[in-house]
Formats: C-alpha cells, sequence, structure tokens
C-alpha cells in the first residue's frame, strides 16, 4: 500500500505561505482546508488564495471544502486547477451529481464525513469518489488529539473499498502524528493530514519522511 502524506496548511503561517510550501516540498500533496465560518466555526480563506496558491507552488492541491453551500461552489474551486476537491457529505444535497461535476472539471473527488456521521451515508456510492475522508476530530481547528472512536470507522471503509474493489483512496485527518500513524494505518487508511506534527518541527521535511516511513510499516492490521 502506497502511503501519501498530506500536510495541512491549516498550521501554517497564512502570510508566508509561499515560504512555508518550499518546507513541505517532499510532501505528496498540500491539504488546503477551506471554512467559511458557517459550516464549522472557523472561517479561513475562499477561491481567490486558493486561486493563487496553485500559482505559487508545483505540488498538487488537496482542497477540502467546509462550507454550507458546496453544492453551488465546489466545481469553481475544480477551475482554480486543484488536483483534488474533497465536500463533506453533511453538507451536500445530492453527493453524486456534485461528483460527477466536479470530476467534469478536471479535478479527482473525495468525500469527506465527520466523526459523528455514519458511514452509511456514502457506503453504496463509493465508486462514485476517488477518495473518502474520515475525519478524526471536529472540523475546524488544528491541533487537536485525535479521537480513537473514530478507527472504527476507518477500518469500515477500509473493508468496503477493498470488499468492492475500488481504486479508491482513503485519507485521515485529525490528530495524526508520529505517535499514532502507524496504529492509524493498521485500521487501513493510506493518506494522512497532518498539520501541527509537520509545521511546528524544527525540520518540516524530516518529519514527513518519518511519518512517511511509520505508516509505512503499520502495526497488525485491525
Amino acid at each position: 500500500m502506497s502511503v501519501r502524506i498530506h500536510p495541512s496548511i491549516l498550521s501554517a503561517d497564512f502570510v508566508n505561505f509561499e515560504r512555508d510550501f518550499l518546507t513541505i516540498a517532499n510532501s505528496d500533496s498540500i491539504h488546503v482546508d477551506v471554512m467559511d465560518g458557517h459550516f464549522v466555526p472557523n472561517l479561513t480563506f475562499g477561491l481567490p488564495m486558493v486561486a493563487r496558491m496553485q500559482e505559487i507552488t508545483p505540488k498538487p492541491l488537496d482542497v477540502h471544502l467546509m462550507i454550507e453551500n458546496v453544492d453551488l461552489l465546489a466545481e469553481r474551486y475544480s477551475d482554480t486547477g486543484a488536483a483534488s476537491v474533497t465536500f463533506h457529505a453533511e453538507a451536500s444535497q445530492d453527493s453524486v451529481d456534485l461528483a460527477r461535476r466536479i470530476r467534469a472539471c478536471g479535478s479527482k473527488v473525495g468525500i469527506a464525513v465527520k466523526p459523528g456521521t455514519s458511514l452509511d451515508m456514502i457506503l453504496q456510492t463509493l465508486d462514485e469518489f476517488d477518495m473518502v475522508l474520515v475525519m478524526t476530530v471536529e472540523p475546524g481547528f488544528g491541533g487537536q488529539p485525535l479521537i480513537e472512536d473514530c478507527l472504527e470507522k476507518v477500518a469500515i471503509a477500509r473493508s468496503a473499498i477493498d470488499r468492492a474493489g475500488l481504486n479508491v483512496l482513503l485519507q485521515v485527518d485529525g490528530g495524526i502524528d508520529d505517535t499514532n500513524i502507524a496504529r492509524v494505518a493498521s485500521y487501513g487508511a493510506d493518506t494522512f493530514v497532518a498539520g501541527s506534527s509537520v509545521f511546528k518541527s524544527e525540520n518540516r521535511a524530516a518529519r514527513i519522511d518519518s511519518l512517511r516511513e511509520l505508516a509505512s510499516h503499520p502495526l497488525a492490521r485491525h
């Protein structure tokens, strides 16, 4: 299983993105959290900033939309050139239709669920997505500890993906660091969002390499 590390710029310096992007050049993608202050209790940035990020880094952007009006706006984020656009199942009126529209714009598409949301919302339509994102913290703020109860959902998602024979990435976002990434990988995750763990490190590139190595050798599979 190929491991992917996506540092979350929610923990970066918002006025020095170009500088900070250079420090994570060995990442697989840059995770961009778009928050509107309504779907989650925090406000980050919107379309102009994401478009500008595309201009200052050659790294693919993994855009995570935590916004209420996602059915109206998601395609516009794809139009910025984002490699992947993930939206929340809880925010969309028709997740399959939205997924198809995003893909038609040229981006891969992910579906995300909050800690309190059952995977039943998405398990029957997994083939419509390129990635499933299981949130292991309540979305909105970085630096939170991983919610252990969410890991069983990771295992359920992995089982469903494998059973259907799908090439769908399984991403985990929330509280990932060097103390738990191998254990989280043992539940079947292959793509890891790490914010504070990376950006609070003196050597961010080394921390990314370390996280990737740890996740490549998971504990016994759950």
